[in-house]
């Protein structure tokens, strides 16, 4: 190689190391994580495993009729807007790992396998963390659906091309795509990026904001999938720029010890406080109950929620469970 191909060869790899630095992803040092490993116990349900998949899972339903949400498990859900079918973050492998033989396992299945599925015609990927892109799931369902659209934040089109997909649209925080009566739009979040060893923060994270314009009494709808992020005051631009959200899905769990997880995971306090901040009508915790990704058990989180939300419409579903989208009753079905 010569030195000029060196030199540029150099140039590309600071600019990928350096691409999202002003995005302020979450920042982390070795010592904290080296004791964060070592101080880990991850304490079982108060009930036990089997007793917490009777109480928080569902048969799903999906002849239930109109625009509605359906939590599949974790940040995975089904959304049906406007006579379409909408996957957040699918995840439906058995573990949050690299591989399947070790690393963060399900305690909870998905609520349907994805030979189950409705047509989807589009999928929302907030951040390339294995609990949120599984190559498994998008490889099964690019195989599945072979003109889905996926939608990811920049720097993820090409790991989704090398996997198959067809119809990516990648795009930078407050950048939308309208395709027929949607409309995305990536939004920012407080989070940060990696999958490999030296990968780190060269992909971007957002949450996503799916807009619906019918053109029935309706008038269209605003969905918010909030992906991953830890709070910082700047999120309220969401709620500034987009006025009315319908319903927004607002992660709650992943959030202990606070010392470590405060930067990059909000807690159910925050959660609420995030609520109201943005103005949502109507919300449904996301991204508990799952995979045991921090130190908190799995049954602490809607505890907590349910114990700060008072009268507030931010539901707690089982998986399988569903809620309809409809901004004239709050989210009530």
């Amino acid at each position: 190689m010569t030195e000029q191909k060196k030199d540029l060869t150099t140039l590309i790899q600071k600019q990928q190391t350096e691409r999202f630095a002003s995005y302020q992803p979450s920042k982390f040092k070795i010592r904290d994580i080296v004791r964060w490993y070592i101080s880990r116990k991850v304490l079982p349900p108060k009930a036990g495993y089997d007793s917490f998949k009777q109480t928080w899972f569902e048969q799903i339903d999906l002849t239930l009729p109109g625009d509605r949400v359906w939590w599949i498990g974790h940040a995975t859900t089904l959304i049906r807007l406007d006579g379409k079918f909408i996957l957040t973050d699918p995840v439906f492998s058995k573990r949050a790992s690299p591989s399947q033989f070790t690393g963060p396992k399900r305690r909870t299945p998905p609520a349907l396998d994805i030979a189950e599925l409705p047509q989807i015609d589009f999928i929302v990927i907030s951040h390339n963390h294995y609990d949120h892109l599984d190559y498994n799931s998008i490889r099964k369902l690019i195989d599945r659906f072979t003109n889905i659209t996926i939608l990811v934040p920049l720097g993820l089109k090409a790991i989704l091309s090398k996997w198959g997909a067809k119809q990516i649209i990648e795009l930078d925080w407050w950048d939308s795509s309208t395709m027929g009566k949607f409309t995305f739009t990536a939004t920012p979040a407080k989070h940060w990026s990696k999958r490999g060893l030296f990968d780190e923060n060269k992909a971007l994270w957002c949450g996503w904001m799916i807009q619906s314009d019918s053109n029935n009494q309706n008038n269209g709808k605003s969905l918010y999938f909030m992906g991953d992020s830890g709070y910082c005051s700047s999120l309220k631009e969401i709620g500034e720029r987009f006025t009315t959200i319908d319903l927004a899905l607002i992660p709650i769990g992943a959030y202990a010890p606070r010392w470590f997880m405060h930067s990059q995971h909000i807690d159910p306090q925050q959660a609420i406080q995030l609520f109201d901040e943005l103005h949502c009508k109507s919300a449904v915790a996301i991204h508990w109950g799952a995979f045991e990704l921090a130190d908190e058990p799995i049954d602490e989180p809607p505890e907590l929620l349910n114990s700060h939300k008072a009268d507030r419409h931010f539901h707690l579903l089982k998986i399988g469970g569903n809620l309809a989208i409809n901004h004239l009753e709050y989210g009530l079905e």
